[in-house]
């Protein structure tokens, strides 16, 4: 995926077209909470890959996935009439992981925040092993 001015300008539009697509013209029921997070075009503007999240479970994700991809012809022939290009590209609908990633990871800080916070407290009443100042001292003159 090429990050050029053009690819970016043109993702970005083609991200609101579809959003505002997906809002407003499918009437599809298995379709539910979708939410367009992002758009990448190749270097060519041939192919662009939506990523989008879905609000709800596995089983809502799997109905508006096949939503989308019964809607692709049509998201796809209103991406070309409103940016005017000489050719069309393609749409490819990808679930993005990243809200589950960001969950999974908040749940492991926790993990790590509590183990910190118990070994805290087993420190607060620890004493050294052995004498409490372990370092050589220099001899005195009066021990000799």
């Amino acid at each position: 995926m090429a990050d050029s001015p053009r690819s970016r300008r043109m993702a970005g539009r083609i991200k609101q077209i579809v959003a505002s697509y997906i809002e407003s013209q499918i009437k599809d029921p298995r379709l539910g909470m979708v939410t367009v997070t992002d758009v990448r075009m190749t270097g060519d503007l041939h192919d662009a890959t939506v990523f989008y999240t879905v609000l709800g479970d596995d089983t809502e994700r799997a109905d508006s996935a096949a939503a989308l991809e019964a809607a692709r012809g049509q998201i796809r022939s209103e991406v070309g009439r409103q940016t005017g290009v000489k050719f069309t590209p393609t749409v490819t609908f990808l679930l993005d992981e990243l809200p589950q990633s960001a969950q999974h990871i908040d749940e492991l800080l926790a993990v790590a925040r509590q183990a910190d916070a118990q070994v805290e407290r087993a420190r607060a009443h620890a004493v050294p092993a052995g004498d409490p100042d372990p370092y050589r001292k220099p001899r005195d003159a009066d021990e000799e």
